[in-house]
């Protein structure tokens, strides 16, 4: 079994000071395998933000595979973002941008779909897309598959934001190639329901941790525990003391046909 924390769109400098200690302290007590952190750790790439990030961070005592995301990439300074987009982002948080994680039961892939040249939509190449596929290739087959990006491969609910360029083909590629499980964030939504043109993908979108940019949720994070082709994610909320509970729990099953929700709890 394999636990990962799901964490994303903390967005410091933009973020609630008043949830942080509670959100360290809550990741402590899961004791995941992993913590994952799928994009805009920042609101505006400063080096300040990117400092309180990385305080952040080293207060996790479980290993950390965090992407980068579009606003982790500077917004305001046109020639740090199309010459050195992410070297703040290496400096204070991993100069590796697309990290893997493995363990016994899982293998984690994460992938930068910032697109230096369009400040919100994303993109997925196809040797990116290859990238991944030879790394799932490499490794057990039976191993339970992640994705991590930052942008949605698709669309689960009603947005203005146009879907990341090379999504469709992504989806098709990732469930040709065995992966199992996409994360990702950038919406400030939580959901999580298979692939419309490929029920064996399972994506899961994560909302804001710690962001006061709401979009009609609350702060909230999302924990995966696997057990053999069963998944299960737990709904992690902010409350008003300020703490996080436990608001929801749903439970998934990867049969031929693809991932069922079996039950919620």
């Amino acid at each position: 079994m394999t636990c990962i924390v799901h964490l994303s769109d903390l967005h410091f400098g933009r973020d609630r000071p008043d949830l942080m200690q509670p959100l360290v302290a809550l990741i402590a007590d899961i004791a995941p395998d992993l913590v994952v952190i799928s994009g805009d750790l920042t609101q505006r790439a400063r080096t300040s933000q990117f400092q309180e990030a990385a305080r952040f961070i080293d207060q996790l005592t479980s290993p950390v595979l965090a992407v980068p995301g579009n606003h982790d990439t500077p917004l305001d300074n046109l020639w740090l973002r199309l010459f050195r987009p992410f070297g703040r982002y290496k400096k204070w948080v991993s100069v590796d941008l697309e990290p893997d994680f493995r363990d016994d039961t899982s293998h984690v892939v994460g992938v930068n779909t910032v697109n230096r040249f369009a400040w919100q939509r994303g993109r997925l190449s196809r040797r990116t897309i290859g990238r991944i596929c030879a790394a799932f290739a490499e490794g057990n087959p039976q191993d339970m598959r992640f994705v991590v990006v930052h942008h949605p491969l698709e669309h689960l609910l009603e947005t203005d934001k146009r879907l990341m360029s090379g999504a469709k083909r992504a989806v098709r590629s990732f469930a040709a190639c065995g992966a199992d499980v996409v994360l990702c964030g950038h919406l400030h939504h939580t959901i999580a329901a298979p692939a419309t043109a490929e029920p064996g993908i399972l994506l899961v979108q994560a909302g804001t941790g710690l962001s006061t940019r709401l979009r009609g949720q609350v702060n909230m994070f999302n924990v995966l525990r696997t057990d053999g082709r069963a998944l299960s994610i737990e709904n992690w909320q902010a409350s008003e003391r300020p703490e996080f509970v436990l608001a929801s729990r749903d439970h998934f099953v990867q049969e031929d046909r693809g991932w069922v929700k079996v039950y919620k709890t």
